[in-house]
Protein backbone atom coordinates (compact mmCIF):
# COMPACT_ATOMS: atom_id res chain seq x y z
CA UNK A 1 0.00 0.00 0.00
CA UNK A 2 1.41 3.37 -1.05
CA UNK A 3 1.69 6.41 1.12
CA UNK A 4 -1.25 8.09 -0.61
CA UNK A 5 -3.49 5.02 -0.15
CA UNK A 6 -2.53 4.77 3.51
CA UNK A 7 -3.50 8.41 4.13
CA UNK A 8 -6.86 7.86 2.43
CA UNK A 9 -7.58 4.88 4.68
CA UNK A 10 -6.69 6.89 7.79
CA UNK A 11 -8.87 9.77 6.60
CA UNK A 12 -11.86 7.48 6.06
CA UNK A 13 -11.39 5.78 9.45
CA UNK A 14 -11.03 9.10 11.20
CA UNK A 15 -14.22 10.37 9.56
CA UNK A 16 -16.16 7.28 10.59
CA UNK A 17 -14.91 7.48 14.16
CA UNK A 18 -15.78 11.17 14.38
CA UNK A 19 -19.17 10.52 12.88
CA UNK A 20 -19.85 7.75 15.35
CA UNK A 21 -19.10 10.00 18.31
CA UNK A 22 -21.26 13.04 17.26
CA UNK A 23 -24.69 11.40 17.60
CA UNK A 24 -23.90 10.60 21.22
CA UNK A 25 -23.51 14.32 22.01
CA UNK A 26 -26.73 15.55 20.35
CA UNK A 27 -29.19 14.09 22.89
CA UNK A 28 -27.17 15.58 25.73
CA UNK A 29 -27.10 19.07 24.18
CA UNK A 30 -30.77 18.86 23.26
CA UNK A 31 -31.71 17.87 26.81
CA UNK A 32 -29.70 20.75 28.23
CA UNK A 33 -31.40 23.22 25.85
CA UNK A 34 -34.89 22.00 26.77
CA UNK A 35 -34.04 22.22 30.47
CA UNK A 36 -32.84 25.82 30.11
CA UNK A 37 -36.04 26.82 28.26
CA UNK A 38 -38.28 25.17 30.86
CA UNK A 39 -36.40 26.74 33.76
CA UNK A 40 -36.59 30.17 32.11
CA UNK A 41 -40.33 29.85 31.53
CA UNK A 42 -40.87 28.73 35.10
CA UNK A 43 -39.08 31.79 36.50
CA UNK A 44 -40.98 34.35 34.35
CA UNK A 45 -43.42 36.35 36.48
CA UNK A 46 -44.46 39.44 34.54
CA UNK A 47 -47.46 41.60 35.44
CA UNK A 48 -49.71 39.75 32.99
CA UNK A 49 -49.19 36.53 35.03
CA UNK A 50 -49.94 37.98 38.44
CA UNK A 51 -53.25 37.35 40.26
CA UNK A 52 -55.74 40.07 39.42
CA UNK A 53 -59.43 40.84 38.96
CA UNK A 54 -60.98 41.84 35.67
CA UNK A 55 -62.94 45.14 35.76
CA UNK A 56 -66.27 44.72 37.60
CA UNK A 57 -65.53 41.04 38.24
CA UNK A 58 -67.19 39.32 41.20
CA UNK A 59 -65.13 38.68 44.30
CA UNK A 60 -65.80 36.33 47.20
CA UNK A 61 -63.10 38.00 49.31
CA UNK A 62 -65.08 41.14 50.17
CA UNK A 63 -68.40 41.13 51.99
CA UNK A 64 -70.21 43.09 49.26
CA UNK A 65 -69.03 40.67 46.55
CA UNK A 66 -67.36 43.38 44.47
CA UNK A 67 -63.73 43.40 43.37
CA UNK A 68 -63.74 47.16 42.64
CA UNK A 69 -63.15 49.03 45.87
CA UNK A 70 -64.05 52.61 46.82
CA UNK A 71 -61.35 55.03 47.90
CA UNK A 72 -60.15 54.57 51.45
CA UNK A 73 -61.46 57.24 53.81
CA UNK A 74 -58.93 60.03 54.20
CA UNK A 75 -57.22 59.34 50.86
CA UNK A 76 -55.18 62.35 49.73
CA UNK A 77 -55.18 63.09 46.00
CA UNK A 78 -51.88 63.45 44.18
CA UNK A 79 -51.63 66.27 41.66
CA UNK A 80 -54.92 68.12 41.28
CA UNK A 81 -57.70 67.45 43.76
CA UNK A 82 -61.10 67.46 42.05
CA UNK A 83 -63.62 69.12 44.31
CA UNK A 84 -66.58 69.43 41.93
CA UNK A 85 -66.39 73.22 42.07
CA UNK A 86 -68.02 75.44 39.39
CA UNK A 87 -64.52 76.06 38.03
CA UNK A 88 -64.15 72.32 37.32
CA UNK A 89 -67.71 71.51 36.24
CA UNK A 90 -69.24 74.72 34.91
CA UNK A 91 -72.14 74.17 37.34
CA UNK A 92 -73.24 75.46 40.68
CA UNK A 93 -75.05 72.39 41.90
CA UNK A 94 -77.10 71.43 38.85
CA UNK A 95 -77.33 74.95 37.39
CA UNK A 96 -74.88 76.15 34.74
CA UNK A 97 -72.88 79.15 35.94
CA UNK A 98 -73.81 82.46 34.31
CA UNK A 99 -70.33 84.02 34.48
CA UNK A 100 -66.85 82.81 33.59
CA UNK A 101 -65.12 82.05 36.93
CA UNK A 102 -61.70 83.35 35.85
CA UNK A 103 -60.42 86.82 35.00
CA UNK A 104 -61.16 87.54 31.34
CA UNK A 105 -58.35 89.58 29.80
CA UNK A 106 -56.37 89.73 26.58
CA UNK A 107 -54.03 86.92 27.66
CA UNK A 108 -56.96 84.60 28.34
CA UNK A 109 -58.46 85.34 24.92
CA UNK A 110 -55.13 84.63 23.23
CA UNK A 111 -54.94 81.27 24.99
CA UNK A 112 -58.55 80.61 24.10
CA UNK A 113 -57.96 81.37 20.45
CA UNK A 114 -54.92 79.06 20.34
CA UNK A 115 -56.86 76.15 21.85
CA UNK A 116 -59.98 76.88 19.80
CA UNK A 117 -58.02 76.81 16.55
CA UNK A 118 -56.26 73.62 17.67
CA UNK A 119 -59.24 71.56 18.80
CA UNK A 120 -62.44 73.26 17.60
CA UNK A 121 -61.91 74.67 14.11
CA UNK A 122 -61.82 71.28 12.32
CA UNK A 123 -65.59 71.08 12.95
CA UNK A 124 -66.72 74.57 14.00
CA UNK A 125 -64.60 76.61 11.60
CA UNK A 126 -62.57 79.69 12.47
CA UNK A 127 -65.63 81.90 12.92
CA UNK A 128 -67.73 79.30 14.73
CA UNK A 129 -70.33 78.85 11.99
CA UNK A 130 -69.96 75.07 11.81
CA UNK A 131 -68.16 75.05 8.47
CA UNK A 132 -64.88 73.41 9.46
CA UNK A 133 -62.75 71.40 7.08
CA UNK A 134 -63.99 67.95 8.10
CA UNK A 135 -67.58 69.18 7.82
CA UNK A 136 -66.80 70.16 4.24
CA UNK A 137 -65.70 66.56 3.74
CA UNK A 138 -68.96 65.05 4.96
CA UNK A 139 -68.84 65.06 8.77
CA UNK A 140 -72.01 66.06 10.57
CA UNK A 141 -72.32 69.84 10.78
CA UNK A 142 -72.44 71.30 14.32
CA UNK A 143 -74.68 74.18 15.27
CA UNK A 144 -73.39 77.67 14.58
CA UNK A 145 -72.33 79.59 17.67
CA UNK A 146 -74.25 82.55 16.26
CA UNK A 147 -77.76 81.15 16.64
CA UNK A 148 -79.92 82.60 19.42
CA UNK A 149 -79.88 79.40 21.48
CA UNK A 150 -76.10 79.37 21.85
CA UNK A 151 -75.72 83.14 22.13
CA UNK A 152 -78.13 83.07 25.05
CA UNK A 153 -76.73 79.92 26.70
CA UNK A 154 -74.72 80.47 29.90
CA UNK A 155 -70.93 80.05 29.80
CA UNK A 156 -71.23 77.01 32.05
CA UNK A 157 -73.18 75.19 29.34
CA UNK A 158 -70.42 75.72 26.78
CA UNK A 159 -67.85 74.57 29.33
CA UNK A 160 -69.90 71.44 30.08
CA UNK A 161 -70.14 70.52 26.39
CA UNK A 162 -66.37 70.87 25.95
CA UNK A 163 -65.80 68.79 29.07
CA UNK A 164 -68.32 65.99 28.49
CA UNK A 165 -69.14 66.15 24.78
CA UNK A 166 -72.55 66.50 23.14
CA UNK A 167 -74.17 64.52 20.33
CA UNK A 168 -71.55 63.61 17.72
CA UNK A 169 -68.97 65.76 19.51
CA UNK A 170 -66.52 63.89 21.74
CA UNK A 171 -65.39 65.34 25.05
CA UNK A 172 -62.11 67.27 25.24
CA UNK A 173 -61.43 66.91 28.95
CA UNK A 174 -58.35 64.77 28.27
CA UNK A 175 -56.86 67.24 25.79
CA UNK A 176 -57.49 70.42 27.77
CA UNK A 177 -57.32 71.59 31.37
CA UNK A 178 -60.21 73.45 33.06
CA UNK A 179 -58.27 76.69 32.62
CA UNK A 180 -57.92 76.05 28.89
CA UNK A 181 -61.59 75.16 28.54
CA UNK A 182 -62.64 78.43 30.19
CA UNK A 183 -60.27 80.25 27.86
CA UNK A 184 -62.02 78.58 24.91
CA UNK A 185 -65.41 79.62 26.31
CA UNK A 186 -64.19 83.22 26.62
CA UNK A 187 -62.97 83.17 23.02
CA UNK A 188 -66.31 81.73 21.81
CA UNK A 189 -68.05 84.62 23.56
CA UNK A 190 -65.69 87.01 21.74
CA UNK A 191 -66.55 85.34 18.42
CA UNK A 192 -70.26 85.69 19.16
CA UNK A 193 -69.84 89.33 20.10
CA UNK A 194 -67.86 90.00 16.93
CA UNK A 195 -70.82 88.90 14.80
CA UNK A 196 -73.63 90.39 16.86
CA UNK A 197 -72.34 93.55 18.54
CA UNK A 198 -74.05 96.91 18.18
CA UNK A 199 -71.85 99.69 16.85
CA UNK A 200 -72.82 101.86 19.80
CA UNK A 201 -71.31 99.27 22.16
CA UNK A 202 -67.88 99.42 20.55
CA UNK A 203 -64.93 101.42 21.96
CA UNK A 204 -64.32 104.78 20.30
CA UNK A 205 -61.05 103.72 18.64
CA UNK A 206 -62.79 100.71 17.05
CA UNK A 207 -65.63 102.93 15.85
CA UNK A 208 -63.11 105.26 14.24
CA UNK A 209 -61.53 102.35 12.36
CA UNK A 210 -64.94 101.17 11.17
CA UNK A 211 -65.93 104.62 9.86
CA UNK A 212 -62.53 104.98 8.20
CA UNK A 213 -62.86 101.61 6.42
CA UNK A 214 -66.45 102.38 5.42
CA UNK A 215 -65.44 105.51 3.48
Amino acid sequence: MGTTDFRQVLSVRHGRESGSRRPKRKPVLLSLGVAVVLLSAGCRQDMHNQPRFKPLAESDFFADGRSARPRVAGTVARGHLKTGSPFETGKDGIVFVATIPVAVDADLLVRGRTNFETFCTPCHGRTGRGDGMIVQRGFKKPSSYHIDRLRESPPGYLFDVITNGFGAMADYSAQTTPEERWAIVAYIRALQLSQDAEVAELPEDVKAKLWKNAR
